[in-house]
């Protein structure tokens, strides 16, 4: 089994299309305004969104990227004008993260975890 796509909630798709542009993900589906597909630019993942009426801060999922070079990426998007909740930090977990939202408040965290993310010390053994 792979996953093949994560799909979210947005208000105004416009919005969300302009943002995950400036993230890097590359639009593939348009069915504007009602959903909108992207590719990511690494590996075979997609990322959609649909419409919705309302999107409460509650609803769900937080959507991790990882990036090879994450504080590069932080200043790059810090410079095309995104604001991050935190900045990047080295986590108890191993991983390195910076955390921002989407305009409809949709959870991000950008990562680098290297082979820490499927294979940490504590990883389960057969």
């Amino acid at each position: 089994m792979n996953l093949n796509q994560v799909t979210i909630p947005a208000h105004d798709l416009s919005r969300a299309v302009a943002f995950y542009k400036t993230l890097g993900l590359n639009l593939i589906v348009d069915a504007l305004p009602d959903y909108v597909r992207f590719e990511c630019p690494d590996g075979e993942a997609t990322l959609s969104i649909h419409r919705e009426s309302t999107v409460s801060e509650e609803q769900g999922a937080i959507i991790y990227f990882e990036c090879e070079d994450l504080d590069a990426e932080v200043k790059r998007l810090e410079a095309a004008g995104l604001i991050f909740d935190s900045g990047p930090r080295d986590e108890p977990w191993l991983w390195r993260e910076a955390r921002l939202r989407d305009p409809d408040q949709n959870r991000i965290v950008l990562f680098h975890a290297g082979q820490n993310r499927k294979n940490p010390p504590w990883r389960v053994r057969d």
